[in-house]
């Protein structure tokens, strides 16, 4: 085998090591939740002019309005959470007061604790004497109704479309472009006598039907994507690539049957200048080893599969030391675990995997798999995605690569790797990603996996 093929074999292997390390969230990522507001901050207020409930939920204006900046204002104990599609909290308006001059917004970490929110830069606020929306400045905008005793309104941020959005009662009164930067505070304001606001961070049900507008909003951007038109032979080809790529060729026979009479037969390999061929190459044995090795994988016989191997593709496993190699005895040494095989699973270890034990890239796979044995249930464990089936499609999928790289024509190492539909899927990752950073890292992070979940259940539920 040339210097050439074997660097290319070296590349794919630490590919799937990393496949293998991190299968369990392929092409995803979670994030860790953020603190939401619980409640009033207490410390950094206008305290000359209200008063704040024992359990901070809860503020009174006590004094007399003499100026237009005595104003009662005061932020929530944390900003709005940003990784998420909405956010959302409410206030009940006990008592309008003397002139209900309540105002419900947003405002950052340094706004003037003497002022309404809307009324100074970098801050939005919705009042209840006139309805009017301030966004900025100190002269407001028509919007919506006035709000007073016994009403319910709610302020949100939409950070999908960018917007602050509120509500009255239950109902949206109107959304307004969300163009400040930064951390953004719930923010209330009371600003003459007896005015009393009672404040809904999510303790108990909103009047406003919040997971209903989210899904509707998600219904408009599915709505835009199904806008765009693309010719039907372009999703065949996808998918006709995706099981060729994979050797999945009784599957794709079935698939050429059913779209023989619906579908132009233009494949998105000859529309891009690629031969079919290369990702055609070596069909029949792919399907064959990618079946086979999937069902001895699961009977724990790698030695059959290493059989197969060494018969049709002697190069690929001629290094016992390689990730190839390591990866078929991981899974072997898996599936002794996965059965109760605990004691030739420790046999087969000493004399298996030991042996990588010093090479770079691979201790700490070993120890993940030897620490399985450390536990009673180990699927429960931090080392249980050991155990997940996806752990048996990594295997598979690096059998079915090493093979692809085997093809004199195949120049483009992507080609092993991914078909063009995976391409298509991490394309479609990336730019919401960047999308998503353009917006200051603000709303849902994209997760593929939950994506795809959430199609294949509503199919379920049509």
């Amino acid at each position: 085998m040339s210097s050439n093929s074997s660097s290319k074999n070296q590349d794919l292997g630490l590919f799937f090591l990393e496949q293998a390390r991190s299968s369990s969230s392929w092409m995803g990522f979670e994030e860790e939740d953020e603190e939401a507001p619980t409640e009033l901050n207490t410390i950094n207020s206008s305290g000359g002019f209200l008063v704040v409930s024992p359990d901070k939920l809860s503020v009174k204006y006590t004094s007399v309005n003499l100026h237009g900046h005595d104003v009662g204002v005061i932020q929530a104990n944390k900003p709005a959470p940003v990784k998420r599609l909405v956010y959302y909290f409410e206030i009940f308006v006990k008592d309008a007061g003397a002139k209900g001059q309540i105002g419900i917004g947003f405002t950052i970490d340094s706004f003037k604790m003497r002022r309404q929110p809307g009324w100074e830069a970098n801050s939005c606020g919705y009042h209840g004497d006139d309805g009017f929306l301030y966004h900025g400045q100190g002269k407001g905008e028509t919007f919506g109704p006035t709000f007073t005793t016994n009403d319910i309104v709610g302020g949100g941020i939409n950070y999908a479309s960018q917007e602050f959005f509120f509500t009255k009662n239950g109902a949206v009164v109107g959304a307004v472009d969300k163009e400040i930067k930064g951390p953004l505070f719930p923010t209330i304001a009371v600003h003459s006598q007896n005015e009393e606001v009672h404040i809904n961070f999510g303790q108990k049900k909103f009047a406003f039907d919040l997971k209903e507008y989210e899904v509707q909003e998600r219904m408009k951007q599915q709505m835009t994507i199904e806008k765009i038109s693309l010719p039907q032979n372009i999703s065949y080809g996808l998918v006709r690539s995706y099981l060729l790529h994979y050797g999945y060729e009784d599957t794709l026979h079935s698939f050429d049957l059913a779209g023989k009479s619906t579908v132009p037969p233009v494949f998105i390999t000859q529309e891009n200048g690629v031969d079919e061929q290369d990702i055609a190459y070596a069909l029949n044995q792919r399907k064959i080893l990618r079946q086979g090795s999937l069902q001895l994988i699961r009977s724990g016989d790698i030695d059959a599969a290493f059989c197969k191997l060494r018969n049709w593709y002697p190069w690929i496993v001629q290094d016992d030391k390689s990730s190839t190699c390591f990866l078929l005895h991981c899974q072997k040494f898996i599936e002794l675990v996965r059965v109760g095989g605990l004691e030739e699973a420790v046999n087969y270890g000493r004399t298996e995997l030991t042996k990588y034990f010093g090479l770079a890239g691979f201790a700490d796979l070993v120890q993940d798999c030897v620490a399985l044995l450390a536990y009673e249930k180990p699927q429960e464990s931090l080392v249980g995605y050991l155990l997940e089936d996806s752990q048996r499609e990594v295997v598979a999928d690096t059998v079915n690569a090493m093979i692809l790289s085997t093809n004199p024509n195949m120049k483009d190492l992507q080609g092993c790797l991914h078909s063009y539909l995976e391409r298509l899927l991490r394309q479609l990752t990336a730019c919401c990603i960047e999308r998503r950073t353009l917006n200051g890292n603000q709303g849902e992070a994209f997760q593929l996996h939950r994506l795809l979940n959430t199609v294949t259940g509503n199919k379920a539920k049509c």
